[in-house]
Parts: C-alpha cells; structure tokens; sequence
C-alpha cells in the first residue's frame, strides 16, 4: 500500500501538470536533407505552441523561402484553420509596420533574415505581436495570447539516412525522433527508427562507427537479408553459404558491425603515412626520416653524417632534412659557396682590388691613401712642384703641405724656414722631420728633456739626432688666392716684426718666382702652432 502513492505520483508526471496541455502528436511531417517540418492540430497559444516545438529539439517554423512554403502547402493537404509561424515583434515594438519586409517581426532564431513574405493586405497593427498562417499560405498578425488551430515546427538536423529502398512484400515504417510516424518519407533525421515486420527487423540512422556518416544499422552484427538495402553491407552482400554475409573490395576490411568496410590504414599507429598491403598495413615516412623499431613512429636522419657530404663547405641538420652553409669570407649563390666579393660594397673612394683575404683600397694619380683611413683617397704630390687640381668653376686646390702659387701650380712649403722644429729639422713634400739631440725626446714637434731616476736632466753634450719621427699633417684648407688688400695688411704685420719679416724674405727668395697673391703656411703637426697661417678667402679683412 505504501507504493500507491508513488505510483500515483508517476503517472502525474507522465499524464503532466493539471492546467497544461497535453503534448501534441505531428498530425504530418516531410524531411529534407538536414531539415524536418511537421504540423500539429490543436488550439494553443503562441508561447505553449512554441514550448511544444523545444520539447523535441525544434522550433516554430522560419518561412524563409519559396521551399519551406511548398513544405506547408504539403501538410495542411488543403485542411482550413490557422496555425501559429515562428514570427514575433521584439518587446521594443508595440505596433507592426508594415512598409518592412518583415513588418518590424523577428524569427524566433533572433534574426530577421528572409528572401520571401506572404503578407495578407493590412495597415500597421498594434497590440498584434505574432503570425499565423492560412491554408490560402497568406500571412496575418495576431495577438500572442488567442488560440490559434495549431502551429508547424522545424527541425535542424546535420545529416539524414536515406529512405530505404523499396523491396517487394517488404513494407516499411518510419518513426522520428519527433513523433511522427509514416511511410512516405524522403530522409529520416539521426535517431529515426525503420520498422520492418516481415523481416522483424527494427533498424536505426545512426553513426557509423567507421566514420563513415550516417547509416542505417542495428545492435548486432553482421548482414541481414540481402533483399532489404543489400543487406546493409557497405560493401556486397552474398547468402551463398545460406546465411547473408558482407564482404569488402580487396584495399579494405569489414568492420566490427559486419557490415561496414573500413581500410587496414584507418586507426593504424603510423606518425607520418600508412600503405595498405597484402589486406594490412604498413607504416612508412617522409623524406629525412626513418621508421623507429617500433615499426610506427619516425626519427630525423642526420643527413650531414651521410657520405658523400651533402654540403660544399657546411651542413647543418635540422628536422627532416639539413641545410648548407658557407664559411665566413663565403656567400650562397646558386646553391654554391662562391668569395664573397667586398668590392661591391663600395668600400673604397677610388677603386677597389679584390685579395684573397678580403681587399685593397687604391688611388687614382695625383692622390694617395689618407693615413687615417686607408679607404680615402688625398691629393699627394712627392716633388717639390705639381699641378694643382681645377674643377670646372676655376677653383684649384693643392695636397695638404702645398699652397697655390700662380694659377695652377701647388708649391711645397718649406717648415723648416718656419722654424717649425726646435732643434733639427728635415722638409719634405708636403710635410717635415723634427729631430731631437741626445737627452731628449720628441712629443709632437717639441724636444722634452729626459729625466733620470734623480729627477735630473740625462745630457751626454753631444747633439746626436734622436730617431727620426715624422710629424703627421692635416689636410689643409682648399688653396685659395689672396686678395692684393690681404697682402698689404700682411706686408704691414711684417714691419713690425723684424724677424718675421727676414723669414718671409728668405723664403720668397728659395722660391723664385711665388706669387704675392697668397702666404699660407702648411700644418705642421697634430696641434696647432702660434706661426701657422690659415687662408683667408677673399672679400674679407685679415
């Protein structure tokens, strides 16, 4: 006695809640590829219709296109009354309008996507918030909370077994996983249910368990009679031995239901590729590796270790295959190492020679390799006299330790006469010695005197010369003429100075014919001298 209750209760559950309509069966339904529909008579409201569409998995119908209009044309077999269309007004609008396509309605699935309406002739409508639909196929606005005769649904599927195919005194029936029931249909949806009594066989669309999509299949293995569907075998179906039996094409194998084939390959442990051989298998990979002795997985090959070398010069492994390279001082061309040429760099001023080793810098004539940076090119002249070197303007410039005498010709200034040195001195062009006596060192042009461990000046007496060390120049200014006003100025500088005056005059003397027009005086070393003069250009005052 104390189960009644409970008993009760169950079948309260199953009968549903008092007050609640009972769940409807589709008095009609098709199915397309990935699509059901189906039509259920009875007086409900907009929501509860809606609830009975999600009670299945589906949803009041979207009335998209010319098809899904052929589809209800099809289930209401001419049969009058309304039912309720998946179209409602969002909360935000009151009042349809009716110059949109949708009249401001939305689909239940949130969108407003559509390429085809069917508006029965209205103004806008307030208060109005859902749609139905005649057996005319015209559409009405309608207040959500009145009954309507019955509402359609749509399901969304993403694939279907086909009907099977008929067989003579083999009727076959259909049940879906919505509820309807029939013969007639074009695809059943996953889950659907083919009865067969003659056969007393029952058969459900299902996964393949190879993959192979949908199909239909039961629980136990093996072929059924070949006349129904070949047995279902995805393969052929032979009753040779009295019993029906599935085999598969010679690349392939049965699969573990008996019907299905499947290929040796499928589910093999191979890392890179499988081969079907002799109704088996075999693993194999890609190019730069080899199979482990597991007979599945794959390892790099060390193509570098290979003989002969796959490289010129360096070979580099990397995963699968290698990659060369070339020594240092070498670059890939081609696929070959070939010197790499430094010259095309631009590197020197005048022109380049390629070396061994890497290149040398040289000088067109007239010029020689600055000391400071050998990929610089000075004007050098090794005489006392050479041309100087004109551009197009007029302007002439001479090598550093030459002024313009004349109008092209580069004369070398004598340091010496200077008194550029403070003991010995030796000219060169362009330049000049300063040599030490004994007991002195040369810093720049200056003679410092020695010191000993005492603090005291090493002097033997004897003035011999310290090692000649050459004093470096600057470049100096481009040469210009002076202006005869410059000259003046300089000629009145010189009366003061007595000694001035005589070392100018020696050294006009030594020179013969130098020109008045200009008195600059070369650079004599790294630091700037008190005597040395720097060109004046004209128009200015010295």
């Amino acid at each position: 006695m104390r189960r009644l209750p409970a008993l009760l209760l169950l079948l309260g559950l199953a009968l549903g809640q008092p007050g609640e309509p009972q769940p409807l069966l589709p008095a009609g339904a098709q199915c397309l590829e990935h699509e059901c529909f189906a039509v259920f008579w009875g007086s409900r409201s907009f929501a509860a219709a809606s609830a009975g569409c999600e009670r299945a998995g589906g949803h009041l119908m979207t009335v998209r296109s010319t098809v899904a209009e052929e589809a209800i044309a099809l289930l209401l077999q001419n049969r009058g009354g309304r039912l309720w269309l998946g179209l409602s007004l969002p909360p935000s609008l009151n009042c349809t309008e009716p110059d949109r396509l949708l009249r401001g309605f939305r689909w239940v699935t949130g969108d407003r996507r559509t390429d085809y309406t069917n508006w029965a002739p209205s103004g806008p409508r307030c208060g109005e918030g859902c749609v139905t639909v005649s057996r005319e196929l015209r559409w009405e606005e309608r207040r959500c909370e009145e009954p309507a005769d019955g509402f359609l649904c749509e399901y969304s599927y993403g694939g279907s077994c086909p009907r099977l195919p008929a067989a003579p005194g083999l009727p076959v029936t259909y049940a879906t996983p919505f509820g309807a029931r029939g013969g007639e249909f074009l695809a059943l949806p996953p889950r659907s249910v083919a009865f067969v009594p003659a056969l007393g066989l029952e058969l459900r669309c299902d996964e393949d368990g190879d993959g192979g999509g949908l199909r239909w299949g039961r629980d136990s293995p093996g072929a059924w009679p070949c006349l129904l569907a070949g047995g279902g075998c995805a393969g052929t179906c032979d009753e040779a031995g009295g019993r029906p039996r599935c085999s598969c094409p010679e690349s392939s194998v049965l699969g573990a239901d008996g019907r299905g084939c499947r290929s040796p390959c499928a589910g093999a442990p191979c890392q890179h590729h499988c081969v079907v051989a002799n109704g088996s298998f075999v693993c194999m990979c890609a190019v730069g590796y080899q199979l482990a002795a597991d007979g599945s997985s794959c390892e790099d090959t060390d193509d570098c270790a290979s003989e002969p070398a796959p490289c010129e010069q360096k070979c580099v492994n990397t995963k699968g295959g290698f990659e060369c390279q070339c020594y240092s001082g070498y670059r890939m061309v081609d696929g070959r190492c070939q010197r790499e040429p430094h010259c095309y760099q631009k590197l020197c001023q005048h022109f380049c020679e390629e070396l061994p080793d890497g290149h040398r810098c040289g000088c067109n004539p007239g010029y020689a390799a600055d000391p400071l940076d050998p990929s610089l090119c000075l004007l050098h002249c090794n005489d006392s006299q050479c041309p100087a070197v004109c551009d197009a303007s007029g302007s002439c410039e001479c090598p550093k330790g030459f002024l313009l005498d004349g109008e092209d010709l580069c004369v070398d200034i004598d340091e010496c006469d200077m008194n550029h040195c403070e003991f010995d001195c030796t000219n060169h062009p362009g330049g000049f010695e300063c040599r030490c006596p004994a007991g002195y060192r040369l810093v720049n042009i200056d003679c410092i005197p020695i010191l000993g461990d005492d603090g005291e000046e090493v002097f033997s007496g004897d003035l011999e010369p310290a090692p000649q060390t050459p004093v470096p120049s600057r470049p100096p200014p481009k040469a210009e003429r002076l202006p005869r006003g410059v000259l003046v100025g300089i000629a009145v500088g010189a009366l003061l100075t007595v000694l001035a005056l005589l070392a100018v005059g020696f050294h006009l003397a030594r020179k013969r014919c130098r020109s008045h027009s200009s008195m600059d005086y070369k650079y004599g070393g790294p630091h700037e001298k008190e005597l040395g003069l720097q060109a004046v250009p004209s128009g200015q005052k010295p």
